[in-house]
């Protein structure tokens, strides 16, 4: 059996022996779609993780049987396509759900706390210079009774009440699909929940519901001070607006994914007049060590359970 892996650098360094003792593995570090048909040509599996497999691709693989993908989003795989042709598609879904919403603390406990502002402060030997022990120019707040509002709340959204809820945090949601409002947490419309929280963080999918969920309006509703967190998919949140709104007044904005990945040259969200106002990771909240080894066992069990039948 021949394996092909078309972006294994987007999984870093794993142990490649777990998908060798299957067969041939043959892995590239990136591969564009047009590459796909020549590098796949014989595998019976393909494991990816964000290369796009058109019809096209799949109709020019006549061996393969089985795709992988190494997250939990299929928009890169034509699923009708891969049906028609009897073709499998095993995603794997749940397995960052704690490292996401550790994530999500970071990203708010940093801004709450002004902690890029404190560390450079320290480290360019502001704090040596100091007349008294401590340096409070930038306003801090804690968790404790603020009000938390919740953008989908699927299985990373319930992790983080729960945590949110340990600070003392009180916490609401707004569900984006409309089906999700049987829980015991407050249910807001999306206007309330912006209008009356002081952390908002998003964690919902991409889809027709959410695509540009919070534009130029939406952002008008948000309370002076309060923060702003997507971790779930670029594309909910307009950046130009938002990048506008920072601008325009005190408001802060955490992310771990912009609608376009890598980060586009010129992103309106690298203003160096906002940059004080915005903390963002490259991607990297469902990659924490651990849960990317989740994530590399669910894949063999996924090719485990393919070869059995299951």
């Amino acid at each position: 059996m021949k394996i092909v892996m078309l972006d294994s650098m987007t999984l870093g360094n794993f142990d490649s022996s777990v998908f060798e003792k299957f067969g041939e593995f043959v892995t590239y570090k990136t591969s564009k779609t047009d590459q796909v048909v020549q590098r796949c040509q014989d595998a019976e599996i393909i494991i990816t993780n964000k290369v796009v497999i058109d019809s096209k691709c799949i109709e020019s693989l006549p061996k393969l049987k089985l795709i992988c993908i190494t997250a939990t989003g299929t928009n890169n795989i034509d699923l009708e396509a891969a049906k028609k042709h009897n073709i499998e598609v095993k995603n794997v879904a749940g397995y960052s759900t704690f490292a996401v919403a550790q994530h999500t603390f970071m990203l708010a406990l940093a801004l709450l706390g002004r902690l890029k502002y404190y560390s450079d402060y320290v480290s360019n030997g502001g704090w040596v210079k100091s007349e008294i022990f401590c340096h409070l120019d930038l306003e801090l707040y804690d968790l404790y009774e603020k009000k938390w509002g919740i953008i989908g709340l699927g299985s990373i959204g319930k992790q983080v009440s729960t945590i949110a809820q340990s600070f003392g945090a009180k916490v609401s949601y707004h569900s984006t699909s409309g089906n999700n409002t049987q829980n015991n947490i407050e249910h807001k419309s999306l206007e309330e929940l912006l209008k009356t929280s002081d952390i908002i963080s998003i964690h919902a999918p991409l889809n027709d519901k959410t695509y540009n969920l919070i534009t130029k309006k939406q952002l008008a509703l948000i309370k002076e001070k309060a923060i702003l967190l997507n971790l779930g998919r670029g594309g909910i949140v307009n950046e130009n607006d938002l990048a506008d709104e920072l601008l325009r007044r005190e408001i802060y904005f955490g992310a771990d994914v912009l609608e376009k990945e890598p980060m586009i040259p010129n992103h309106p969200l690298l203003n160096e007049k906002i940059k004080d106002k915005i903390l963002i990771t490259p991607h990297i909240a469902w990659a924490y060590n651990d849960t990317k080894e989740r994530l590399i066992s669910l894949v063999v069990k996924n090719i485990e359970s393919f070869l059995k039948g299951a």
